[in-house]
């Protein structure tokens, strides 16, 4: 399967048949649209890939979404986030698909806040929010909002194309508990967690057989903070509760099933990719990690 990433040209050629002549203006780039121009009465699934840009989906209809290594069953309806940094996947099961979606770069924010920071984006957390009827009919009103604004004359329209991202980003937060708070120590130790974050996750996905992780230990990590292994350690701990190399293993663990599951790579070239100098040393860290062999999780899934 296609583990690349797509831009935006090759989404609007592949979508569209044609390219927007903005994508390149500096700006940033917005746009929405109706799920129903995509969609035939047997719509077919969308390659799993990571997008360099971000999208805000609302499906209504019976679908299954991938995104890192993860699957979850949508029955009805379901808010999605997709981000630039995890590979994703929807599959309709059904023929009666509607919705509507939108897609941003992140220079569309620029000078207006990171829209990477909140909690729907980011790695770890779940982007998917399953919607009952009045709250499909929420969201399509802020998607309607969208159209009338786009088609606009109004100068400021892009300021308000934002706050309606920002509204959709804000409806799905209110749709899940709270979580509890582990950022309460110092603002030392949660800086030094974030940009350890920002680090592992900056080398994913892997897009080509011939990618290697540069950073596969703590002390790597901490050469490239500057800081002491046992300093790292001592404030990933108290941010997460878990070792730098516990926090290591589950990502590259995560990479493993998404490889697994989405490529037809051999399991040395996997192995390789994942910074392991020996097959060996990877089944060894799969199974520990899984509970299960590299080529019984590959089978069990086919």
């Amino acid at each position: 399967m296609d583990h690349r990433t797509e831009g935006l040209e090759s989404f609007y050629q592949r979508k569209m048949n044609w390219i927007p002549g903005n994508l390149k203006n500096g700006i940033g780039h917005f746009n929405v649209f109706h799920m129903r121009d995509f969609v035939g009465k047997q719509p077919g699934s969308a390659p799993y890939s990571r997008k360099d840009f971000y999208k805000v989906s609302l499906v209504i209809g019976r679908n299954k979404y991938y995104y890192a290594d993860k699957t979850i069953e949508i029955e009805e309806a379901a808010l999605l986030f997709g981000n630039p940094m995890i590979p994703y996947k929807w599959e309709p099961l059904d023929g009666e698909q509607d919705g509507c979606f939108c897609i941003f770069t992140e220079a569309f924010f620029n000078q207006f806040g990171r829209i990477r920071d909140y909690t729907v984006f980011q790695p770890g957390s779940s982007p998917v929010f399953l919607l009952g009827k009045e709250q499909v009919k929420e969201m399509k009103a802020i998607y309607d909002r969208m159209f009338e604004v786009l088609r606009s004359e109004y100068a400021y329209k892009y300021d308000l194309l934002r706050n309606l991202i920002y509204e959709l980003v804000h409806k799905a937060n209110s749709l899940q508990p709270v979580e509890t708070n582990l950022y309460k120590d110092s603002p030392a130790n949660t800086r030094i967690a974030a940009l350890f974050a920002e680090l592992l996750e900056r080398q994913f996905p892997i897009d080509s057989s011939n990618q290697r992780l540069e950073l596969r230990n703590p002390a790597a990590f901490a050469a490239y903070l500057s800081i002491h292994t046992n300093h790292l350690n001592r404030a990933l701990k108290s941010v997460s509760g878990k070792t730098t190399s516990q926090l290591i293993a589950e990502r590259v663990a995560q990479e493993a099933k998404i490889l697994l599951l989405h490529t037809d790579w051999s399991v040395s070239d996997i192995a390789f990719c994942l910074g392991f100098d020996e097959p060996s040393h990877f089944i060894a860290f799969f199974k520990k990690n899984t509970r299960k062999t590299p080529h019984v999780f590959r089978k069990e899934i086919v």
